[in-house]
């Protein structure tokens, strides 16, 4: 996916933040159904008696779902062949039914495939959002796919949110979560057309993807984003019922309202983390950036690991300090193939990174509550630090080879 070229005077456009506030919007209003099933896991688990590996596979379905929609969307030219705007409408309005049949379903193999067939939908709102969005920018794109990212965040964090208002059955959040996604749906109608800055056609080849992958640099940006994004969606998943059964929140009357809120407010931070992390990137380079984001949250991690039963406030505040920097370093390892990948193979590159990526994830969603369950807390937050500190090796390695070029 090569950028087009364009004169400098032509990159700034009187609707581009208009089209950016719509686009944004609709994306933080559609994402929210990606963890509704997370979050009432508690409920479903007494409801269909639910293992810890089970109740993994809610989650790890929409992943692998994601997966598929994405690579299908590409390979077979759809997400070309619709306007980004018209699929990301039909994305959101699919994942929301889809999402809601979860009300009717009979049992967790029912529930599952309809977890997967909502990624395989939201497949069809985030790519397609982050192209429409980059078609109004030229400068200043890093930090409006930041506010990209950072919408993603907090509509990620968005059933934590529904679930703290209190005494919630899990239908409600299905409910709530469908309805917000459909408003998303309904929002991208309001985007007239796309931005002045479009990108060229681009077919998903596995052929290419490869070929691209023989750049070290590229194969380095790869496993670091491997190593972020093993930690990332783990965090997103769990940090609610991490939180839950702390000492200030377990017994507690309102304690599993009041650790949703937290969880919504930990997950959420991790949106101001998305500006910062695109302006540090701006400052001192996209590598560097993403290396002082893995560094902190791979530390949060294993001090959260030690400090659970210490003051509620300290735990809380390393929790947020966690979320704030979990998701900053996002956007930077896709820049980073975008820019040392054969311009020729960008597009098949950068799919392939998200795919390798989000596959990975379902690695940590279900490792962390089989060994909560098995072992302790300690060992799963440990297990997730295993991530940055893969992700710091390779960022360190590409480091010192652009330093040798």
């Amino acid at each position: 996916m090569r950028v087009p070229t364009t004169s400098p005077a032509s990159t700034a456009h009187p609707r581009a933040a208009l089209a950016l506030g719509l686009i944004a919007v609709a994306t933080f209003l559609s994402m929210s159904v990606w963890f509704s099933a997370s979050f009432v896991v508690p409920q479903l688990r007494r409801l269909w008696d639910l293992s810890s590996g089970e109740s993994s596979l809610l989650t790890i379905a929409v992943q692998l779902g994601f997966v598929v929609g994405a690579l299908t969307l590409a390979a077979t030219g759809l997400a070309d062949a619709l306007l980004g705007r018209r699929l990301m409408s039909l994305g959101a309005l699919g994942a929301a039914g889809v999402n809601l049949v979860l009300l009717w379903s009979p049992g967790f193999a029912v529930a599952v495939l309809l977890r997967a067939l909502t990624g395989a939908c939201l497949a069809a709102v985030y790519p397609p959002a982050l192209k429409e969005v980059s078609s109004w920018f030229q400068r200043g794109r890093g930090t409006a796919l930041g506010v990209m990212i950072a919408a993603l965040t907090l509509g990620s964090a968005a059933p934590q949110l529904i679930k703290a208002t209190g005494g919630l059955g899990w239908q409600v959040v299905i409910v709530a979560t469908s309805a917000l996604t459909a408003a998303g749906g309904v929002t991208t109608f309001f985007l007239r057309r796309s931005g002045p800055f479009p990108f060229p056609k681009s077919v998903f080849r596995l052929r290419s993807a490869l070929r691209a992958n023989r750049n070290r640099r590229v194969m380095l940006a790869n496993l670091g984003y491997v190593g972020h994004m093993w930690e990332l969606y783990a965090m997103w998943a769990w940090i609610g019922t991490f939180l839950a059964g702390l000492d200030g929140f377990a017994g507690s009357p309102n304690g599993s309202q009041h650790a949703a809120l937290a969880a919504f407010a930990c997950i959420g931070v991790g949106a101001i983390g998305c500006l910062v992390g695109g302006r540090i990137s701006d400052r001192v380079g996209r590598a560097q950036s993403a290396l002082i984001s893995l560094v902190c949250s791979g530390a949060a991690a294993v001090v959260l690991a030690f400090i659970r039963t210490l003051p509620l406030p300290l735990v809380l505040l390393v929790s947020a300090f966690w979320g704030f920097w979990v998701i900053a370093d996002s956007a930077q390892f896709s820049a980073m193939v975008t820019e040392n990948a054969d311009q020729r193979y960008v597009g098949s590159a950068v799919s392939l990174q998200l795919a390798t990526g989000y596959v990975t994830t379902t690695a940590t969603i279900y490792l962390v509550p089989v060994l909560v369950e098995n072992t302790s807390w300690t060992a799963a937050l440990l297990a997730l630090a295993v991530g940055p500190v893969v992700g710091i090796g390779a960022l360190l390695a590409y480091l010192r080879s652009t330093a040798d070029s």
